[in-house]
C-alpha cells in the first residue's frame, strides 16, 4: 500500500511542480520590454467606448470625463454608457458629462455580459460605423494615451487588443495594496511574456477593444461571471490571438476590505471554473490537433482554479511529509537541493515580485534595497541558532528583528514606504486567501451572483496622474 501511495503522490506533486516551472518559464520572458513601434502612431482608427454602468452615480463622471480627455482626434471616437437596470441617477450624471447614454431594464439577462451583447447588437444596426469597440467599467479611468496605443496595436494586425489594467487607489488599504501587487505583476509576467512569445494575452475585463468585423463574425455570447475569459477562448478557438498594449493604461478601482476581495474573488473563480468545464478540452483538442501552442496554453490558463487547489495539496504534501516520525513515503521536491540552494531561492522568491515592481516603476530603487536586506535574515538567523534553539527564542528574534527594521524605515523613508513594505508581509496572507475562496468557486461554478464594487471617494484622473508622479513605491 505504501508504493502505491508513493507512487501516486510522487506523479501528482511532480506534475504539479512541471505546470508551475512551465508558468515561470513563460514568467521570465516579462522581465524584457520592447521599445514600442512609434511609426504605426498616427491615429487612423474609429472607435465607440463603451461604458457598462450599474448603479454607478459616484464615478460615472469621472470616467466619461476622462475619456474626453484623452488624446485622440474628438471625431475619431464617441463614448457610449450602458445605464443597465439603474435605479440611481446614473444615466443622467453620464448625460450631463457628455456621453451617450442607453438605458437597458432586464430582470431576467442580468450582468455585464448580457449588457455588452445587448449594446453590440445597437451598434451594428447604426448607420454611423466604427473599426473598433472599446470596453470600459464605471469605475475606470484612462490614460491621454490610452486609444493611440489602440490604435497602433490595431494597425499593426492585431484584432483584439487587451490594455494595461493599473489600479487607481493601491495604498487605501492592505487589500487595495495586494490587489495591486497581484496586477502589476500579471500585467508584467503573464501579460507582456506573452506577447514577447507571440502567444495570446487574455482580455481582463476591462480595457480593451474588439475589432468590429471580427466582434460581429465570431459573436460576443459572453454572458457567464468571467465573460473576459469566456470571450478570450472562443478567440483562440477562432484562431484569433489577443494582443497587449503595455502603454495604455487603464485605471481600476480595488476593493478595500477581506470581505469584499472573497466575493469578488469567488465569483471570478466559479466564472473560471465554469469556463474550464466548456473550453478546456476543445482548446486542447484544438493544440493537439492544429499542433496549436497558443490554444494549449490558453487551455491550461482556463483550469487556474484546478490548480490552485493542486498547487495546496501539494503544499500540505509536503507538510506532512517534513513532520511526519514514521516517514510516509511520500515524495517531496526538497529533496532536491541542498538546504543552502532552497534558502537562496527563498530569497529570490521574496524579492522577485519588489523587483517586478520597480520594473514597472510601482517601487523605488532605495526601497527595493530596504526590501533586499530585510530578505537576508534567513541567513542571519541560520547563523544565530542551531536547530536544537527553542522556538520561543527564534520567534522573539524575529520579532525585534522586524521591529527595528519598522522604525528604520518610517523615520528614513516616511508613512507611505512604510506602509508599502508592511502591506507586501500581507500580500502572503493575501496570496493563501485564493485556496479556500478557489475551493468555494469550484463548488458553486453554477451559481450567478454578481459582486458589485462598492466606492468610497470619487477619484480624477488628475490625482492618478500625481500619484504616478512620485517615486515613493
Amino acid at each position: 500500500m505504501k508504493g502505491i501511495v508513493y507512487n501516486l503522490t510522487f506523479f501528482f506533486q511532480v506534475s504539479v511542480f512541471i505546470v508551475t516551472l512551465y508558468y515561470l518559464i513563460i514568467s521570465l520572458f516579462g522581465l524584457y520590454r520592447k521599445k514600442d513601434n512609434s511609426s504605426n502612431s498616427e491615429p487612423e482608427k474609429s472607435f465607440a467606448l463603451i461604458v457598462a454602468a450599474h448603479n454607478e452615480e459616484m464615478v460615472i463622471g469621472n470616467i466619461v470625463d476622462s475619456l474626453k480627455m484623452l488624446d485622440y482626434p474628438k471625431e475619431l471616437y464617441d463614448i457610449y454608457v450602458i445605464a443597465d437596470n439603474c435605479s440611481d441617477n446614473t444615466a443622467n450624471i453620464a448625460r450631463k458629462h457628455g456621453a451617450i447614454v442607453y438605458e437597458r431594464f432586464d430582470t431576467t439577462k442580468k450582468g455585464k455580459g448580457y449588457a455588452l451583447e445587448w449594446m453590440f447588437n445597437i451598434l451594428f444596426q447604426m448607420d454611423k460605423k466604427y473599426d473598433a469597440v472599446v470596453v470600459f467599467d464605471a469605475d475606470n479611468l484612462a490614460s491621454k494615451n490610452f486609444l493611440k496605443e489602440l490604435n497602433r496595436k490595431l494597425k499593426e494586425g492585431y484584432k483584439v487588443v487587451q490594455g494595461y489594467i493599473d489600479s487607481k487607489n493601491p495604498h487605501d488599504s492592505w487589500i487595495s495594496e495586494s490587489y495591486s501587487i497581484s496586477f502589476w505583476t500579471a500585467n508584467r509576467l503573464f501579460q507582456l511574456a506573452r506577447a514577447n512569445l507571440g502567444l495570446s494575452n487574455q482580455i481582463g475585463g476591462t480595457g480593451f477593444c474588439i475589432d468590429m468585423e471580427v466582434l460581429k463574425e465570431i459573436g460576443w455570447g459572453a454572458t457567464c461571471l468571467t465573460e473576459d475569459l469566456e470571450f478570450t477562448c472562443k478567440l483562440v478557438l477562432n484562431g484569433q490571438k489577443v494582443g497587449w498594449a503595455h502603454s495604455a493604461v487603464v485605471y481600476d478601482e480595488k476593493p478595500l476590505t477581506l470581505k469584499q476581495s472573497w466575493r469578488q474573488r469567488k465569483r471570478w473563480m466559479q466564472g473560471f471554473a465554469d469556463v474550464a468545464s466548456r473550453f478546456f478540452f476543445k482548446l486542447m483538442k484544438k493544440a493537439i490537433k492544429d499542433r496549436d501552442f497558443v490554444a494549449f496554453d490558453c487551455a491550461l490558463y482556463t483550469i487556474q482554479p484546478f490548480m490552485i487547489v493542486a498547487l495546496g495539496l501539494s503544499t500540505i504534501l509536503t507538510f506532512l511529509q517534513s513532520y511526519s516520525a514514521d516517514g510516509m513515503n511520500i515524495f517531496i521536491i526538497s529533496y532536491l537541493f541542498s538546504p543552502i540552494v532552497w534558502k537562496l531561492l527563498s530569497v529570490f522568491q521574496f524579492l522577485f515580485t519588489p523587483f517586478v515592481m520597480f520594473l514597472e516603476n510601482k517601487l523605488s530603487k532605495k526601497l527595493l534595497v530596504y526590501f533586499s536586506l530585510y530578505s537576508l535574515n534567513i541567513f542571519l538567523f541560520d547563523y544565530m541558532f542551531d536547530p536544537d534553539s527553542k522556538l520561543i527564542y527564534i520567534m522573539l528574534a524575529h520579532t525585534i528583528f522586524l521591529g527595528s527594521f519598522i522604525l528604520i524605515l518610517a523615520k528614513f523613508e516616511g508613512k507611505t514606504a512604510l506602509k508599502v513594505f508592511l502591506w507586501y508581509l500581507l500580500y502572503g496572507v493575501y496570496t493563501l486567501t485564493w485556496l479556500p475562496i478557489t475551493i468555494q468557486g469550484i463548488i458553486d461554478k453554477n451559481k450567478k451572483e454578481w459582486a458589485h464594487t462598492q466606492h468610497t471617494r470619487q477619484i480624477s484622473i488628475h490625482e492618478i496622474e500625481n500619484l504616478d508622479s512620485q517615486s515613493v513605491a
